[in-house]
């Protein structure tokens, strides 16, 4: 695992996107701070550029430093979240802006698999996380349902859980308000 975390970590930092096993689904990740490599994402995925992309931390102080205010719900939420939790904040920073939605909300998800968690704390800031997939096409469940043409497009594909076969499925997302009302949106 640390060879394949230390082969991120180059191509993270030279601006590349990544394809990794997440604590999810395979997602497609760059630094949260490189339009560039943002930008390659979105064109690789032929996606919206205002949909949004989920941003990755490691660490509560991680959070903390990427969510402007964070509303006391959001620390039970996480607690209690049985499966991975994507929260949508109201206003967040030190991320680009092209991760964030038209209402400039985005969504951050403290991830809680080792693999990441140790991705993103020696990395130092959070990376984005989007499915492995192009978009309106179907999502993979399993590392050998990416389409080929996500395969070729990224930098580096881990290989690492790659013959993982239990049934991956996206996370809970849950849009939160500065004044603690929660939105169930996935």
């Amino acid at each position: 695992m640390r060879e394949e975390i230390n082969k991120c970590i180059d191509v993270l930092r030279n601006g590349g996107i990544i394809l990794y096993p997440t604590d999810t689904i395979w997602g497609i990740g760059c630094d949260a701070n490189n339009e560039e490599a943002i930008k390659k994402i979105i064109k690789l995925k032929n996606r919206p550029s205002k949909k949004g992309i989920i941003a990755l931390v490691s660490s509560e102080m991680m959070l903390e430093r990427t969510v402007v205010d964070i509303p006391e719900i959001a620390w039970d939420l996480i607690e209690s979240a049985d499966k991975p939790l994507t929260i949508i904040y109201d206003e967040v920073k030190n991320i680009s802006d092209l991760l964030k939605a038209n209402d400039k909300s985005c969504a951050i998800r403290l991830v809680k698999s080792d693999f990441c968690t140790r991705l993103i704390q020696k990395f130092g800031k959070p990376i984005t996380s989007t499915s492995a997939n192009i978009s309106n096409k179907k999502t993979a469940n399993h590392f050998e349902e990416i389409d080929p043409i996500i395969l070729d497009g990224v930098d580096y594909v881990v290989n690492f859980d790659r013959e993982n076969k239990t049934n991956l499925n996206a996370s809970n997302i849950v849009k939160l308000k500065k004044n603690g009302v929660v939105k169930v949106i996935r």
